[in-house]
């Protein structure tokens, strides 16, 4: 079934259940956890045992946010477009990580400046490299993951 027939027919694409959903969430914190804190400790000067603390706090924001957005995102894209989420061209997987980012941004920025005692201006540069290095793991992390784990097709197509 084309996109075009799903949104004419009034039926949505199948969604990633919440089990495979937590499991992506779980694995992209996890590996965000591990590439991005010794980074951040480095380029902030913060001692590396509070740097992982404040990005495992920054990661649960971050895990319940990413479960809102992807979930919501996913939904209107399928509304839309008829398209499940694993099918999502390039140019709106960019726009789709960089959305999650800035949101996220929102959230962590007064974090960063009562925890690391920067700034607003210097928390707001390492926030936004943080966000950097993210929209670039998000882009190809959920591309692989994707790959790895794709959703099957509904019944009857």
């Amino acid at each position: 079934m084309t996109s075009a027939s799903h949104r004419s027919q009034g039926t949505m694409p199948r969604l990633r259940s919440w089990r495979d959903r937590a499991r992506q969430v779980l694995l992209f914190e996890l590996g965000g956890l591990v590439l991005i804190s010794p980074a951040f400790a480095r380029v902030t000067a913060t001692p590396l045992g509070k740097s992982v603390w404040l990005m495992a706090l920054m990661a649960l924001i971050a895990a319940c946010w990413n479960a809102l957005y992807n979930t919501c995102f996913d939904w209107v894209e399928g509304r839309l477009t008829g398209r499940t989420a694993d099918r999502r061209p390039v140019l709106l997987r960019a726009l789709h990580a960089c959305g999650f980012e800035f949101g996220l941004l929102l959230m962590t920025l007064p974090l960063l400046v009562y925890f690391t005692g920067m700034g607003w201006w210097m928390a707001l540069a390492a926030d936004v490299g943080l966000s950097i290095a993210y929209v670039v793991y998000a882009f190809f992390f959920n591309l692989g993951y994707d790959r790895v784990f794709p959703i099957a097709p509904q019944e009857g197509n």
